[in-house]
């Protein structure tokens, strides 16, 4: 497996071995063992699958006291996966950066807790899963605003599909710091 730096520290672009022949392709998606010798040491208890057609724009969502560390992958289709950094102290404060997953590749991308996600479908349709490291609490669930100009994702999209919540979320600055994670500096 390939471990790929991003923008931000501690969020990676994984690339699995993928054998291929006349019949189609065989990888592991994960092993825990090969995860954890890349750095990637998380418990994973929760797989989610989402659907989405074009220009569908989920995000930018965390989840504060239960935080969750999130494995991506597309298994149909593209997207744009985001991750930004909003732990309060951190020195990537606000940034944010970005993976173009796909089925053909079948990379993932590492999202460590204290960082808001999202992804922006780019094909017809796509299926997008994650692997999460703690369990979905609705009532621990924030939403930070995806056109967000401080943060200033190029999504590359004027008017993407995309929730009432996510339509209504506040920006960075909005939010109290009550409501974002502490950048721990060990």
């Amino acid at each position: 497996m390939q471990k790929i730096a991003t923008a931000l520290p501690g969020v990676w672009e994984l690339r699995p071995d993928i054998f291929r022949d006349a019949r189609g392709f065989f990888m592991e998606s994960y092993n825990q063992a090969k995860f954890a010798a890349a750095g990637v040491t998380d418990q994973f208890v929760q797989d989610n699958h989402s659907c989405s057609a074009k220009g569908t724009l989920r995000g930018l969502h965390y989840q504060l006291h239960r935080a969750q560390a999130k494995l991506c992958r597309v298994v149909e289709g593209e997207a744009l996966d985001v991750a930004v950094d909003i732990r309060v102290g951190s020195p990537t404060f606000g940034t944010w950066t970005s993976v173009v997953l796909s089925a053909e590749a079948q990379n993932q991308i590492y999202i460590p807790r204290g960082f808001a996600h999202g992804f922006l479908a780019l094909t017809e349709r796509v299926q997008f899963l994650y692997k999460c490291s703690e369990f979905y609490d609705a009532r621990d669930e924030h939403t930070i605003l995806w056109s967000d100009p401080e943060i200033g994702i190029a999504w590359n999209i004027a008017a993407p599909l995309v929730s009432d919540k996510d339509r209504k979320a506040p920006t960075l600055a909005a939010l109290g710091r009550e409501l974002l994670p502490v950048f721990d500096r060990k």
